[in-house]
């Protein structure tokens, strides 16, 4: 008789890029719960969990509440051939609008940096017909009156062309090796990931306002609470807010023990 192989929740937190805290909430909510424990009750989870598992991480790419996953996954009527047609239909969905929104927000940045203001109608034009004015007042509604968002506009409203391409170039590069990192496999509580989230907000201290952790934890936060934020990083690697999220909470834990 063949064993079935079993794994750790270590193994199964490495192979799929979660921490070992998201397979245990999976657990206590009851949308992975792995179908063995040894003897001393740790977790063993077999391939039909991490098949389980693959499925759950694909719709919470997508956005899916985990509420929801639960009800697609519980789903007797639906295959696993099913599953897949329907992810990928909406993957092509998302990148379409993402790529819109790509373009549109570059535009705008372009736009701003070179001092040139846009019209309603050209805004709408850019934008699409889900463009609303009212995100421009948003940020300095919610943060004009701090310390941060005024240190910010003084410094930048100094910046010219050439500073802001410079900007842009080493944001870029940090999107790079952030990529990596993630693609690499490097887990958001590596040494090599904290290295990259304390860059990271070493470049907002440097170039914008003094971004100490308690803010860095509230920019991370956002990263994933704003889905505009939110698909800034995925644009850049799918899973990389989650990653990037993940890997600035576990930095400034480390700073501030």
């Amino acid at each position: 008789m063949v064993r079935m192989r079993e794994y750790s929740v270590g193994e199964v937190a490495r192979v799929a890029k979660v921490t070992v805290r998201t397979l245990h909430h999976y657990d206590r909510i009851g949308l992975l719960s792995p179908v063995g424990r040894t003897a001393a009750g740790y977790r063993r989870y077999r391939d039909a969990d991490l098949d389980r598992l693959q499925q759950i991480l694909f719709y919470r790419e997508l956005g899916f509440p985990l509420e929801e996953i639960a009800a697609v996954l519980e789903d007797t009527q639906t295959g696993p051939t099913e599953h897949l047609r329907r992810q990928h239909a909406l993957l092509r969905e998302r990148i379409s609008r993402l790529e819109e929104l790509a373009g549109a927000v570059e535009h705008a940045m372009e736009a701003a940096k070179m001092g040139i203001r846009m019209t309603p109608e050209e805004k709408f034009e850019v934008f699409g017909p889900d463009y609303r004015e009212s995100w421009e007042a948003e940020a300095e509604q919610r943060y004009g009156t701090s310390p941060a968002w005024q240190e910010s506009r003084r410094r930048t409203s100094r910046y010219t062309k050439a500073d802001w391409q410079r900007l842009q170039a080493e944001g870029a590069a940090l999107h790079e090796r952030l990529a990596a990192a993630l693609a690499a496999g490097h887990r958001p509580d590596s040494p090599e990931a904290m290295e990259l989230a304390e860059e990271h907000r070493r470049q907002i201290t440097a170039h914008y306002y003094t971004c100490g952790y308690e803010i860095h934890r509230g920019l991370a936060a956002m990263y994933l609470a704003d889905p505009r934020f939110t698909a800034t990083y995925e644009r850049v690697a799918p899973g990389l807010a989650q990653w990037l999220h993940d890997a600035i909470l576990a930095n400034a834990d480390r700073a501030e023990r």
